[in-house]
């Protein structure tokens, strides 16, 4: 996993090579909507483009991660299916319900399934590649594999390309203060219950950091959003808490009115806790600034594995899942 994780800047640029090769063929109909199916690491991103395109798209994305889809998808919606694998069962039931709407399908996938569909059914497809052992690992091509997507289609600019590749130059250039910074915070929190907190702006961020410390670190966490926690978790801290780590992870331009609201929290927590991280990101734009807190905290989760001696590919409990689920 730290091999996958070293090479995720590498992983973004190469992503930007598979996304300018890519054939995005024009719908039939004006799209007014789009839906994204995926789940776990290939439904992230969809989370990370949703949050990267709010100010510029005037078109809806929204984003399902079960098994059913909205009942609004229809001739002028584009769905995209991700996953890594291509053979999710979730998306799989998701994209066989899509198959009937008139909805201008693309699938992002390395294999499996979903990609047999795509060619048997003349379907716009970005093929991924296969070797990665860990779907998790694969945020980069998740991300700005949709974001092509969505420029093939007229519904962002290009603007995205020079933000990535920016954001993986920046982790290129800051690798080993990354790491430095992602050890020492893991060193604090190990043996901790970590509670991570953020802006609603950068919420995926905070989602993937819970997912990775789940995964890769092998340990329950939790996350929220202000200002929406400081309208009940925040009550909930009442009591003292030794056992628990608070991260909240931070942009120097978050929401003025926010970063009052997060000063008053920390006063508050304080109380209950003498753990309070905060982490800054770096970079320009909002992409950049995401992508460095991303690596940041997959640096983190690996570190806690170490501490945890354990493996942090292995998700033994979900390969179970999904074998007790064949059997029904």
């Amino acid at each position: 996993m730290d091999q996958l994780i070293s090479r995720f800047p590498a992983q973004l640029k190469e992503a930007l090579e598979i996304g300018a090769g890519a054939e995005i063929r024009p719908h039939s109909q004006q799209i007014n909507n789009v839906y994204v199916a995926g789940l776990g690491g290939s439904g992230i991103g969809a989370d990370f483009v949703k949050s990267f395109i709010s100010k510029d798209s005037e078109v809806p994305y929204l984003i399902g991660k079960g098994y059913e889809i909205p009942q609004y998808v229809g001739k002028n919606t584009l769905a995209i299916c991700s996953s890594y694998s291509g053979n999710t069962e979730e998306t799989l039931s998701a994209y066989e319900k899509m198959k009937g709407t008139g909805a201008k399908i693309v699938i992002v996938s390395s294999g499996g399934k979903l990609i047999e569909e795509a060619k048997q059914n003349d379907l716009d497809y970005i093929q991924v590649p296969s070797d990665w052992p860990s779907p998790r690992a694969c945020l980069g091509y998740s991300i700005v594999q949709q974001l092509f997507i969505l420029f093939r289609l007229g519904i962002i600019d290009g603007s995205f390309k020079s933000r990535i590749k920016a954001a993986a130059d920046l982790l290129v250039f800051d690798q080993d203060a990354i790491k430095a910074s992602a050890k020492k915070v893991a060193d604090r929190i190990y043996d901790k219950l970590p509670i991570i907190y953020s802006t609603d702006r950068i919420e995926p961020v905070a989602v993937r950091l819970r997912q990775q410390i789940n995964e890769n670190g092998k340990m329950l966490c939790w996350h929220h959003v202000v200002p929406e926690m400081n309208h009940n978790e925040l009550v909930g801290w009442t009591e003292k808490h030794p056992d628990k780590a608070v991260i909240y992870l931070r942009n120097q331009d978050d929401l003025k009115r926010n970063q009052v609201r997060i000063a008053i929290n920390q006063d508050i927590i304080n109380k209950y806790t003498d753990h309070i991280i905060e982490i800054y990101s770096k970079g320009q734009s909002l992409i950049e600034k995401s992508m460095y807190l991303v690596h940041l905290g997959d640096w983190i989760s690996w570190y806690l594995s170490e501490h945890k001696n354990v493996d942090a590919i292995e998700i033994g409990v979900i390969d179970y899942l999904k074998s007790e689920l064949a059997k029904v």
